[in-house]
C-alpha cells in the first residue's frame, strides 16, 4: 500500500511497553515501523529502518552516530530516547543538523534509587552468597563469624554525584542510621541539607566513606574515574556500589582491588560491556554482585518511560513542546 504523502515516518528500535505504543497508535499522522523484538536492533536493520524517518525512538543500546543520521536523511526532526542517559547519542552532530532530542529523566529516579539501596544491602550483607550457601549445603550450624558483612548504622556514606538519583539514594539511606553523608561533584547542592550532606573533595569522600555509591553521569571527567588510584584510597572494609554507567569504573582495577583485599566488596548494576560476558573475571568473585542494568525495572516506571518517550517524539514531530526535551 502506498504511503500517504502527509504521513510522517517513525522508526522504533525495539518493542516498547504498551503505554507508549498506545499513544503513538492513537496519534494519527504517523506511520510507525519497529524492530519487533525485545533484543537490540542489528546495525544493518537500524540503518535500513531509519531511512527517510521523521522521528526515531531509540534505547541506550543503540549508537546513534553520523552514519545513522546520514542514513535517516534530512527528514529527521526528532530523536526520542527511552532513557535518562544520552551518551549513546552523537550530540554535536545532532545539534549541527537541528534535530531535537527527548529523554526520560525524573520518572526513573525512585526506581533506580530503590534498586541502588537494594544492591548496596545485598552486597554489604552478602545476600547472594547466603542464598548460594543454603542451596549448596554450605549452611551447617550457626557460626559467630560466618557470612558477616557490613551494616549502615553509624556508618559514613559517600555519594559521587548528588543529582536526582543521588538524592533519592541518600534520602532512602538516612533512616538506616547513617552517621555522615558525604558527597562530591561539580558544585554544592542546596537540597543536600535535607540529608545533612557534606560537600567534600573527592579524595576526602573516598578515604573516609564506609560505603561509596556512584550515581554521576558519564562525562569526559568521570570516564574511568574509579581506577587503581581511587580504590587504593578506600578503606579495606569499604563497599563500592555503581548504578550510574559502567565506563565510570576501570573494571580491571576493580577486580584487582577486590581480589587483593584493598576493598571489601562491590555491587554493580552497570558494566562495560553490557551484557558482561559470562566468563568475565568479576563474575568469579564472591565479593562482587553484578546485576543486569535493572535500575529502572519496575512495571510502572518502564510504562511511564515509554509514555514519556512517545509524547516527546510526537511533540518533536509536530514542532510543539516536548514534555522532556534535552537542552544541549
Amino acid at each position: 500500500m502506498k504511503r500517504s504523502a502527509h504521513l510522517m515516518k517513525v522508526f522504533l528500535t525495539r518493542r516498547i511497553p504498551p503505554e507508549g505504543m498506545k499513544i503513538l497508535s492513537a496519534a494519527g499522522g504517523c506511520e510507525v515501523s519497529q524492530w519487533d523484538s525485545d533484543e537490540p536492533v542489528p546495525r544493518t536493520e537500524l540503518l535500513r529502518g531509519v531511512q527517510g524517518a521523521h522521528g526515531l525512538l531509540c534505547l541506550l543500546s543503540d549508537k546513534i552516530d553520523t552514519e545513522v543520521l546520514d542514513a535517516a536523511g534530512p527528514n529527521l526532526k526528532v530523536i526520542s530516547t527511552l532513557s535518562v542517559g544520552f551518551d549513546h547519542l552523537a550530540l554535536d552532530e545532532i545539534k549541527k543538523r537541528g534535530i531535537r532530542v527527548g529523554y526520560t529523566p525524573d520518572v526513573l529516579t525512585d526506581a533506580t534509587a530503590e534498586l541502588t539501596v537494594a544492591l548496596l544491602l545485598a552486597t554489604a550483607r552478602r545476600l547472594p552468597e547466603g542464598v548460594q550457601e543454603v542451596k549448596n549445603g554450605g549452611w551447617s550450624s550457626w557460626k559467630p563469624l560466618w557470612l558477616c558483612g557490613y551494616g549502615l548504622s553509624a556508618s559514613t556514606v559517600g555519594v559521587i554525584g548528588l543529582g536526582r538519583i543521588g538524592m533519592g539514594i541518600a534520602r532512602r539511606l538516612m533512616p538506616f542510621g547513617v552517621k555522615r553523608l558525604l558527597y562530591s561533584g561539580r558544585t554544592a547542592k542546596p537540597d543536600a541539607a535535607e540529608v545533612n550532606g557534606e560537600f567534600v573533595p573527592l579524595d576526602t569522600l573516598v578515604s573516609e566513606s564506609d560505603f561509596i555509591v556512584v550515581s554521576c553521569s558519564l562525562t569526559a571527567e568521570t570516564q574511568g574515574l574509579c581506577d587503581k588510584a581511587f580504590f587504593s584510597k578506600m578503606k579495606n572494609t569499604a563497599v563500592f556500589i555503581n548504578s550510574s554507567r559502567g565506563a565510570v569504573v576501570n573494571q580491571e582495577d576493580l577486580y584487582e582491588a577486590l581480589t587483593s583485599g584493598q576493598i571489601a566488596a562491590a555491587g554493580l548494576d552497570v558494566t562495560t560491556p553490557e551484557p558482561l560476558p559470562t566468563n568475565h573475571p568479576l563474575l568469579t568473585l564472591k565479593n562482587c554482585v553484578v546485576l543486569p542494568h535493572i535500575g529502572s525495572a519496575t512495571y510502572s516506571t518502564r510504562g511511564v518511560m515509554a509514555a514519556l518517550s512517545a509524547r516527546n517524539l510526537l511533540g518533536g514531530l509536530q514542532g510543539a513542546d516536548m514534555p522532556s526535551e534535552l537542552k544541549f
